[in-house]
């Protein structure tokens, strides 16, 4: 009995209808809670609206691609047992995992703040992290922090 590995890949996924992009289709997805997709939509365009309106000059699906592009960490800790004993051990982060730790402390960042709309604290995040700033880039520096203060454990890497 041969078992199936479920992979997410954007080849199964439908690029979005305003900018054309799977990135920010992910994104969306990653946003809808209870399947509700197009209250998602509208978030992340009015958002990205937002963007557009503060930022003139600048191309809003560039802002939202520099932002998460920013936020990607290139270190993390995982933890690792060696004889009896737990170590955080600094490892490289792949390029899908980063991609994917970046959309969900963005996430994280702006379901933490309340009392205004969803997407002005998302329209927020995003030019923040565009200027290297924000919770998620915090959250990003703080895991490179603790990797590179465990450095001393690289060696039990797997």
């Amino acid at each position: 009995m041969g078992s199936k590995t479920r992979t997410a890949s954007y080849t199964k996924l439908a690029p979005d209808t305003r900018y054309g992009s799977l990135f920010l289709s992910k994104f969306i997805n990653c946003l809808m809670r209870d399947g509700k997709k197009s209250v998602a939509t509208r978030v992340v365009y009015d958002a990205l609206d937002q963007i557009k309106k503060r930022m003139p000059d600048a191309d809003p699906i560039q802002v939202f691609t520099e932002a998460l592009n920013n936020i990607k960490p290139t270190l993390e800790v995982r933890s690792r047992r060696v004889g009896g004993a737990n170590y955080q051990v600094p490892m490289q982060v792949k390029p899908k995992r980063a991609e994917s730790l970046a959309i969900r402390w963005i996430l994280a960042a702006i379901r933490a703040k309340s009392g205004r709309p969803t997407y002005l604290r998302l329209a927020e995040e995003l030019m923040a992290a565009y200027q290297r700033q924000g919770e998620a880039m915090a959250k990003r520096e703080q895991t490179i922090k603790m990797a590179e203060a465990n450095k001393a454990f690289s060696h039990f890497a797997w």
